[in-house]
């Protein structure tokens, strides 16, 4: 969905009282933040139209919180916060139905055939194994791991304490290193 409607959109939802300047701020952030939040979403979800879904409900979020917002002291963790709630919610709510693993990755069609098997093979093992895991641990893991957050940064996000992030992150590896071995084990 473009910008535009999307504004239009939250501005129908907050009314009219919407100033032009928040208007101007939110689109400004959502210009810089859309791909963080997408990524994210696509990697706890593992499809790409709920991905998109939940990022423009988080976007909506932020619309209507923009004034609370611009006093967070940590804007990226209430980004991160608010993103993981959304998709923990659509999660419960949709199953999947197209698989991450089918998604096509642009940068792999080039590489050569063996390369580019192995590449999807990899991908595809890592996204099953994410999908083995609880939700907290797949948003623990996935904000430390993969979005690169520290481990302070993702218990703020997460609204947990960093021993209760640091035991997810360590569970999540065990079972996903788990996973991987028993899959490589099955296949030789």
């Amino acid at each position: 969905m473009k910008t535009l409607a999307l504004v239009a959109m939250a501005e129908a939802v907050g009314g009219p009282a919407a100033r032009a300047a928040d208007r101007a701020a939110f689109e400004a952030v959502m210009r810089r933040q859309e791909r963080l939040v997408l990524v994210t979403a696509l990697r706890l979800l593992g499809n790409i139209e709920d991905a998109k879904d939940a990022s423009q409900e988080v976007f909506l979020r932020l619309y209507r919180n923009l004034g609370k917002v611009e006093r967070e002291s940590n804007f990226q963790a209430w980004l991160y916060r608010v993103t993981v709630n959304v998709c923990h919610d659509q999660g419960r709510k949709r199953k999947r139905t197209v698989p991450l693993e089918d998604v096509p990755d642009p940068a792999s069609a080039a590489a050569d055939p063996h390369q580019s098997a192995t590449g999807a093979e990899r991908q595809r093992v890592l996204h099953m194994s994410l999908r083995a895991l609880s939700g907290k641990e797949r948003a623990a893991l996935v904000l430390r791991d993969l979005e690169g957050l520290s481990t302070e940064e993702v218990a703020r996000a997460l609204g947990s304490s960093e021993a209760t992030v640091r035991s997810q992150i360590s569970k999540a590896r065990v079972k996903m290193r788990d996973f991987v071995e028993r899959y490589f084990r099955r296949r030789v």
